[in-house]
Formats: structure tokens, sequence, C-alpha cells
């Protein structure tokens, strides 16, 4: 592990590097970042460890870390982070925030979370929050820590509105998807899409056919992790090959890979997003973006260190929702101009319809809100 300590200020690029400490067998790791205000929340420091991809992945982790950057900088604490770059190292880089002295560690990702479980049963005195993913034994029943709050997502509400719009969009009848792995927290996307595809059909006597996830086997395409920008760009061609023409790729940036596959074959169609807007975060891609299915990472991660932060920290799970803005759907973008005014609203009503609970959407991997 390579110990770092540096100064950031929210908001600005640049990083000065104070020290490094090299230890060896571990990731990079951690790291100091300074609040902008100085300290006003007497000792608490809170951590984030995040999974393979890091936090400069412009996706899940990013996101993540800067809501909980967000948070200290109002708090004007510093935080400290720890970078994984294997698997074997998550427990490792739990333990270095907990040596670190943290208030609050920031988990991100399903992967993290038997290694947060046991941490936190080992610290009792440490608060965790455990970022798109509830918490379970080694079998996977879920379980209740009391200094564990997961935070979830249920995107399949936001999915099911952008499966309805990929049907629309499809010119071909023949949508796809495809994961980075089988998480619940992936899966949970592609139940979504799956079920707004059925929605459209229905509604329009249509017939538009989904490739790449079955629903009821829970079973489908996978690229195996979530970098891997060549076997993403091979799935897509695969694909491309059914007649696909409309791809929501659930693994993070590797949707860059299917705009690839799609500009090689100068396939005129479309790429959905996650996590965040994809046409901000990568703008080259603009023409393909027809929306992206967004989880407000930074908002719930901010919130809950803020409250973290004031003492008031529970392990009551939050859950985002379309009703509550946890979840929804990116504008339409370049694609608002090709897409039939009444299907706009007819997803408008979707999303009305689903936060009354007339619509009610189903996925075996959505987190409970009872």
């Amino acid at each position: 592990m390579t110990l770092t300590t540096r100064t950031r200020f929210l908001g600005l690029g640049s990083v000065t590097a104070a020290a490094a400490l090299v230890l060896a067998g571990c990731a990079s790791a951690p790291e100091t970042e300074a609040g902008a205000s100085g300290t006003a929340a007497g000792d608490f420091l809170p951590c984030a460890v995040s999974d393979l991809t890091g936090f400069k992945d412009g996706q899940f982790n990013e996101l993540t870390y800067d809501g909980v950057a967000q948070a200290a900088d109002e708090l004007g604490v510093d935080t400290r982070t720890a970078e994984s770059t294997s698997e074997d190292q998550y427990a490792g880089n739990i333990s270095a925030m907990v040596n670190e002295d943290c208030s609050l560690i920031v988990t991100v990702g399903f992967a993290l979370a038997a290694a947060t479980r046991d941490s936190a049963a080992e610290n009792p005195d440490i608060d965790y929050a455990l970022i798109d993913s509830a918490v379970s034994d080694d079998d996977g029943t879920p379980v209740e820590v009391d200094n564990v709050k997961p935070v979830l997502f249920d995107t399949a509400q936001a999915a099911y509105l952008a499966g309805y719009l990929s049907a629309a969009a499809s010119k071909t009848g023949v949508v796809g998807t495809y994961g980075g792995m089988p998480f619940p927290s992936v899966t949970v996307f592609m139940d979504g899409f799956v079920d707004g595809v059925a929605k459209f059909n229905e509604a329009h006597g249509a017939a538009v056919k989904v490739v790449g996830w079955d629903k009821a086997a829970q079973d489908g395409l996978f690229v195996g992790n979530f970098d891997d920008q060549v076997q993403a760009k091979t799935l897509s061609e695969g694909l491309l090959d059914q007649n696909v023409d409309v791809i929501m790729p659930v693994a993070g940036s590797l949707f860059l890979a299917s705009i690839e596959a799609m500009k090689d074959r100068g396939v005129d169609g479309a790429i959905l997003g996650v996590n965040n807007d994809a046409y901000e975060a990568e703008p080259e891609g603009a023409p393909y973006y027809l929306t992206s299915v967004l989880k407000n990472l930074t908002t719930a991660a901010s919130e809950v260190t803020t409250a973290a932060g004031a003492g008031d920290f529970d392990s009551t799970p939050y859950v985002g929702t379309l009703e509550n803005d946890g979840v929804g759907i990116a504008p339409l973008h370049d694609w608002e101009s090709r897409i039939d005014p009444s299907v706009i609203a007819e997803l408008d009503q979707l999303k009305a319809d689903i936060i009354a609970g007339t619509v009610v959407v189903e996925s075996p991997s959505s987190p409970s809100q009872g």
C-alpha cells in the first residue's frame, strides 16, 4: 500500500502531494484531502474506499466520493481515501481506514460488502456506509448491522422508463443490454429495462425484443468486470449482429466501447448511460445518448456524511427512488427531436404512476422500501 497525504480543495483540479510511505502488500491508499473551511466538526473524519475502478472513474466511485468531499468541505474537515486495485485489497484498505481513526468509512459497491460487514463487526465504534449493496451473511441472507447504513437505489424504476423509451426509439424492433458483473446493483437495471420494453409493447401493440438479459432466468451478458473495453466492444458487436440498435450497458464507462462498435459498423443507433448523465460526462459521444439512467450517488453520499458529522448517523437504509429523486432518467438532449412528443408524455405519466403505486416495478434485486 502507498500511503499518500495530499491537500485538495473542493472544486479545484490541482493536487499537491505532501508525503508518501510505501507499505508492502496493499493498494495505493490512503489519501488525505483537506476541507476548505478548517475544522468545524471536531474530530470527525470521513473516509472512503473504492472498488477496482478507483475514484477517478468518472462514474460510480467518483460520484460517491464527490458527495463525501462535498459534505467534508461544508463541515470543514479532512477526508481520507483508499483506492483498490485488486479484490484481495478490499479488507486491507478498510483496515487502513480504521487505522487512520476514521469516524465514517464509506465503501463503494457490492464487491466490498463482506469486507465492510466484517470490519463493522470488529469496530462497533466506527460508522460505515455501504454504497449500492445491502448487508448479508455469507449465505446471502440479509442481516442488520447497527453501525452499517446501506445506501441503495431502486434503479429498476428509472430503467423501466428507459426501457419504454428505448423501445419507442428503436427502428429495428430489437434492443439490448449487458452488464459489467452479475451484481444485484447491476441486474436491477436490466430487470427494469426489460419490463419497460414489455410495457411499451403492451401499450402500443408492438413486439420489440430484448437481447442480453432474460429476467425470468436472471441470466444474460456480462463483461466480467467494469474496465475491459475490448470485451465490452465484443459483446456490443454481438448485439449489433442480432439487429440491436439501442444498447444499455450497465458497466460503468464501458458504454464507450458500445459507441465505438456502433461507429465502426455505421449503425444509426443509441446508447443509454448509467449512474450519471453520459451526455455531460462524455460529450464526445453526444449523438448516441438517448438518455441515461441516473443514480443520485453524490447527494446520497453527501447526506449520509453530513448526518454522521452531526452525530445523527443511523443504520436505516437509504433507498433512492423516483419519488425522492434518488433515481431518474436524464434529459434526451440531442435525441429529444427524434422522439414523438406523445412518447415523452407517456413517460411523464408512467413516472407519476410508478410514484403513485398504480404501476409497480418489480425486481428480485430491488431494495426493500418497507
